[in-house]
């Protein structure tokens, strides 16, 4: 395994790890039941990033009658905050780790990462998806929108009204230049839609024109209903703008239904966002409709969910006049594209199997392991996830010739590894590790993972330390 030290000082030094290791360890003597160390070296884990962390720390119940509070975990939230600030000296976003603590105290630290080829694990201190090609993204990310040809706008759209029912709402508002709104549209590279620059003539929505006033903006927001952006922030909802982890993302498929007014894309230039609804979704105009759609419709791009967008209004002229349509779920023409192989939903890999299956995960299944032939050959294919022991022959693997995301636990990838069989075709892999398990095998495979693409490794920096005897 790679082993170097961290950038900065800090980072490696004991005494930042300190707190945490002596919470973590008092913890394990909870769980054991004894306030004395045992016999044998306590092992610990977890991961700590600047924008949260995992420790298996318990929390304390508050007074009854008392919601949580800050102070009630005072001491894990002033040894987390060790950490992150050495994280932040480091100029690192976050650190997985493993230690081993012997009974007399002394402990042996390992600070495991950071790799710009491996994503952060979530909530765990194992390795995230490993990414094999650099830059590379999941087939849904890459997608774009269907041409939308005949499309127009809805009968509805009128930019006199939108102009006229603003201005009588909005009577001192300060709009849009001519130029301002020419300037939007060669930054975009997109012709904006009549009825939004017919918005934007009447206001244009900068805070230095409400004098930083919340009571002046909300009267604007009011009016547009919605929390609207500047002509200087509108910005097209590409696939880019909606991150998501290669775990999550290569599990979803697009897919847009013959009757759908929406497209069932991730992100589309042709999704202008102008707003937000205070809840932190987007609303966009739609100039890229789905099938039943209009040019100019808006629609709503929620921020838990990675694929697609919901209908809110025919035209920005009915959404200004608060005549909202929401589209009625249609349904998926034929078997679905992202197959799951469980006890309590499809019950075997042959039943799974179509000629248009892009994804297929295999998770908890109590039966006889499944061999993946029925699937062997399918064109679109893309995406294989497999519980352990869920497999009769990992090695059937190898078949799967168009694979760019692959997921099983370390006992599989085992079998690849040793059989030289990891495909090729891959762009990005995960190992899957269940509850505690040590984080430093499942490393020493991802490293050997990424060596097969020349990719970076997963640097392990060892730091010893005495925590002293325990109580």
């Amino acid at each position: 395994m790679a082993s170097q030290r961290l950038p900065g000082h800090s980072m490696a030094d004991f005494t930042t790890w300190q707190p945490v290791l002596r919470l973590l360890r008092a913890a394990e003597a909870g769980r054991a039941g004894s306030s004395e160390p045992g016999d044998e070296p306590v092992r610990v884990s977890g991961s700590i990033g600047r924008g949260g962390w995992s420790l298996a720390l318990p929390r304390r119940v508050p007074p009854r009658g008392r919601a949580s509070q800050a102070e009630d975990m005072q001491d894990e939230l002033d040894a987390v905050e060790r950490v992150r600030s050495a994280l932040a000296e480091a100029g690192v976003d976050d650190v997985a780790f493993s230690a081993e603590i012997d009974p007399a105290g002394a402990a042996v630290l390992r600070l495991l990462g950071p790799s710009p080829a491996v994503e952060p694990g979530i909530g765990t201190a194992h390795p995230g998806a490993l990414v094999l090609v650099e830059g590379s993204l999941p087939e849904p990310w890459r997608r774009l929108p269907d041409p939308t040809y005949a499309a127009g706008p809805a009968s509805s759209a009128d930019p006199e009204t939108v102009e006229r029912t603003l201005r009588e709402r909005l009577p001192d508002a300060i709009g849009a230049t001519e130029e301002e709104i020419a300037a939007a549209e060669a930054r975009l590279g997109v012709r904006l839609p009549e009825e939004l620059k017919a918005l934007y003539r009447v206001t244009r929505g900068r805070w230095e024109d409400w004098d930083d006033d919340y009571e002046a903006a909300n009267t604007v927001f009011a009016a547009v209903r919605c929390e609207l952006s500047s002509v200087d922030e509108l910005y097209l909802a590409e696939a880019s703008t909606r991150h998501c982890y290669w775990a999550h993302a290569a599990m979803e498929a697009v897919h847009t239904r013959p009757d759908a007014a929406v497209q069932g894309v991730v992100g589309s230039p042709g999704w202008i966002v102008f707003a937000e609804n205070g809840g932190g979704d987007r609303l966009a105009v739609d100039l890229t409709p789905g099938p039943r759609g209009h040019t100019g419709q808006i629609i709503l791009i929620g921020h838990e969910e990675s694929v697609g967008a919901d209908l809110l209004a025919d035209s920005l002229t009915d959404w200004v006049l608060d005549r909202e349509r929401h589209e009625r779920p249609g349904h998926n023409e034929g078997p679905p594209l992202v197959a799951r192989v469980n006890h309590a939903s499809i019950q075997s890999v042959r039943e799974a199997a179509h000629p248009d299956l892009e994804v297929l995960s295999i998770g908890v299944w109590d039966g006889a392991p499944f061999s993946l032939a029925p699937v062997t050959g399918l064109p679109r294919l893309r995406t294989l996830l497999a519980y352990a022991g869920t497999l009769a022959d990992p090695l059937e693997i190898a078949a799967l010739t168009g694979l760019e995301y692959l997921e099983l636990g370390p006992q599989d990838w085992r079998v690849l590894l040793d059989a030289d069989a990891v495909p090729r075709s891959l762009s990005a892999a995960s190992i899957t590790a269940y509850g505690d398990q040590d984080p430093l095998p499942v490393v020493a495979i991802a490293n050997e993972i990424l060596a097969l693409w020349d990719r970076p490794q997963i640097i392990q920096t060892v730091v010893e330390g005495d925590l002293g005897a325990l109580g």
